[in-house]
């Protein structure tokens, strides 16, 4: 007999039921070994009486944690600086809180972090990884593919991909997208402000701004400037691009800080936008391109959308089931604002 007041326990929840102690076991713990009558009296009787399972116990049962690592393989200052990786937290906790997950963020602060995240995703402390490690000389990639975990990359890592698993938007169509774009406002003397060239992602958009253009490689070395995926680094390639093609009237920046900075810098030279250059971005950013002025005409990637496969994806490899690797590739769209 429970005692009032106090924490409802499995037994609490076998009387209430009306089934044995190991039945409620099997529900709590998902075993497929309960009739739907059984599994439907258990769970009305958990919610009933507040039921809240101990996770401890259930992990010596199960082998499992509860608990989810979202590695971010980035410097400290660009996960504060760039609101992409922000929303990428926040997406993940959301989608895992709604499946009674819990998060558990790693973040790579010095060059021997790679290591330590190895070692603690080895050590059993989470079912399972979601990985964000875009840059070419990253070792956590290589690291963490040896590992008897369940991974799930977000984006295209710098090994060979057969055997992963992962989850990427369409970047090239998105550069192409916005560079169509563009052209179809009657743009010719086109330019872009390019993302890293040790990222895929980086190198994608810049391709699909080429498909769009034919530009080959002579008018790219023209036409093309890094700008590191931040603001000030797009300041500093609009103000090089403007040197180099002073006829510039056209601008496709692979990321909206790029933008940003790149509205500032053609401010600054006196071109307005999108009079004399029009501008598109890309991720549309809702902290930025609503708020640039003008407003950004921008690519949307949905990092929700991505977030919620990643996870769903992660969730069947931790429930044993066999999932051909390969990579999916989400659609992305042109978001039309006052810019071009």
């Amino acid at each position: 007999m429970s005692v009032p007041g106090a924490r409802p326990t499995l037994e609490d929840v076998a009387v209430r039921a009306g089934v044995s102690r190991a039945t409620v076991s099997r529900v709590i713990n998902d075993s497929p070994r309960v009739s739907p009558e059984a599994r439907e009296l258990v769970e009305a009787a958990v919610r009933d009486l507040g039921y809240v399972p101990n996770r401890a116990a259930r992990a010596l049962v199960t082998r499992r944690t509860g608990a989810v690592a979202l590695v971010l393989s980035e410097p400290e200052h660009k996960f504060f600086d760039d609101p992409f990786f922000a929303s990428a937290v926040r997406t993940v906790s959301q989608h895992l809180s709604a499946v009674d997950s819990q998060l558990v963020l790693l973040l790579v602060h010095r060059p021997d972090d790679h290591a330590r995240i190895a070692r603690y995703l080895a050590a059993g402390h989470v079912d399972g990884a979601l990985v964000l490690a875009p840059h070419r000389e990253d070792p956590l990639p290589e690291a963490v593919r040896q590992l008897p975990l369940p991974v799930v990359f977000g984006g295209r890592p710098w090994i060979p991909e057969r055997g992963l698993h992962l989850v990427d938007h369409d970047n090239v169509g998105g550069g192409r997208l916005a560079t169509e774009h563009l052209l179809g406002l009657g743009r010719r003397e086109l330019v872009t402000v390019a993302g890293p060239q040790d990222e895929h992602a980086g190198l994608e958009r810049l391709a699909g701004w080429r498909e769009a253009t034919g530009a080959d490689e002579a008018a790219t070395a023209l036409r093309a400037e890094p700008g590191g995926f931040t603001e000030p680094g797009g300041e500093r390639a609009m103000a090089a691009l403007l040197e180099r093609v002073p006829g510039l009237d056209a601008v496709f920046a692979a990321n909206d800080l790029m933008a940003a900075g790149a509205l500032r810098a053609l401010r600054a030279a006196g071109r307005r936008v999108p009079e004399d250059v029009a501008v598109v971005g890309f991720d549309d950013q809702p902290t930025i391109a609503p708020h640039t002025s003008p407003p950004l005409t921008t690519i949307r990637q949905d990092p929700a959308l991505r977030t919620a496969h990643m996870v769903a994806l992660l969730r069947r490899l931790i429930a044993g089931e066999r999932v051909a690797p390969g990579r999916e590739v989400l659609p992305v769209r042109l978001v039309r604002r006052e810019s071009a």
